[in-house]
């Protein structure tokens, strides 16, 4: 499969009066052409910050790349001046963020933000953005579009305006989508519509699409592939079958453990113990090992390396090491992956209320 994006290695750094918070630590990864990258932790995790290191978008003021690479096609987004990114950003990569109120100017019809990237990227005409914009409505599922592209945010419900959000990003047909938690902001009746129509969408434009998420349901639904990041690490990769029916991780496990189900009766819904580690002073070891049960004298000592699981699936984990003890994974865990992918979604805790 051809790589569309790579990520090498990446550092980032945020100064702050208490110091610097290294927030994203050596993470690597790669993005294929057409394919649903699913990134999914805890908040503060380092999600958001590398995705939006992508879109160059991390305040210029305290943030910083260290090191590594982002590599676009022939351009390293890490090194690139803001006038190269200006020509990329919305063209080539766009994003879809949170709250789709925050993502909307308030005082422009839904119809003018539309045609704002046709104006600037594609150079289109007036009269041809405004038509490609109804187009656009057309193609995100709102009805009367020709009326709609005349009127305000406000005018909109939630799961509308995340639609006009989408609409947007999607204008001039961008080789890479970057959706931070898209859904999160809305009821859950209106997520799966949002979810629905994102893969209908990839299927029509053949884009790339890199899934923020802390819903593990939503993973399971939308994503070819799955990267695991905790504390500013990649600590497990793999495809979505892989990291549900195979995970290898302690933390994987507990985020899978964590997920409500309906089908898991009489049992106490698990929550990983304590809290994330505090990346102004990052821990010498593995940095879950303070919340892992499973950890090895090794782990307080030394960052484990990614081990080897298939061509596709690695692993930061000291358990993966061949003279280390044999770790079956919890029975939560166990009870909950065969129901994972193409079977029934884990709903989230407010849905099985």
């Amino acid at each position: 499969m051809e790589k569309i994006l790579q990520v090498k290695d990446l550092n980032i750094s945020f100064h702050t009066f208490g110091g610097e918070v290294k927030a994203i630590r050596g993470v690597s990864f790669d993005l294929y052409k057409g394919e649903t990258l699913a990134i999914v932790g805890e908040s503060g995790s380092g999600k958001s910050v590398t995705t939006k290191s992508i879109m160059r978008l991390l305040p210029p003021n305290n943030s910083e790349i260290k090191s590594g690479q982002i590599l676009f096609g022939d351009v390293d987004i890490a090194k690139a001046s803001e006038r190269k990114m200006q020509s990329i950003r919305g063209k080539e990569i766009s994003m879809i963020f949170q709250d789709p109120m925050t993502s909307l100017n308030p005082t422009m019809t839904i119809g003018k933000q539309i045609m704002e990237p046709l104006l600037k990227h594609q150079k289109m005409h007036k009269s041809e953005a405004k038509k490609r914009a109804i187009e656009l409505l057309k193609l995100v599922g709102i009805p009367n579009a020709e009326i709609r592209v005349k009127q305000y945010p406000h005018q909109f419900s939630g799961g509308m305006r995340q639609r006009v959000v989408i609409a947007i990003a999607l204008a001039c047909n961008p080789k890479i989508l970057i959706a931070d938690e898209p859904t999160t902001a809305l009821d859950v009746t209106i997520q799966a519509q949002i979810l629905e129509l994102m893969k209908k969408l990839q299927s029509k434009i053949d884009t790339s699409i890199i899934f923020i998420t802390h819903d593990l349901g939503v993973v399971a639904n939308v994503a070819d592939r799955v990267a695991v990041m905790y504390g500013g690490k990649i600590v497990e990769i793999g495809t979505v079958d892989e990291i549900f029916y195979n995970p290898k991780h302690p933390y994987t496990w507990g985020l899978i453990s964590s997920m409500p189900s309906l089908d898991v009766k009489d049992e106490e819904l698990y929550a990983i113990p304590g809290t994330p580690p505090d990346l102004l002073n990052p821990p010498k070891g593995d940095a879950f090992a303070p919340r892992n049960p499973y950890a090895l004298k090794i782990d307080l000592e030394q960052e484990p390396p990614m081990f080897k699981v298939s061509d596709t699936h690695y692993a930061a984990t000291w358990l993966l090491h061949p003279d280390a003890p044999k770790v079956e994974p919890p029975e939560a865990v166990k009870k909950r992956m065969y129901k994972f992918k193409g079977n029934v979604r884990p709903i989230p805790a407010e849905e099985g209320k």
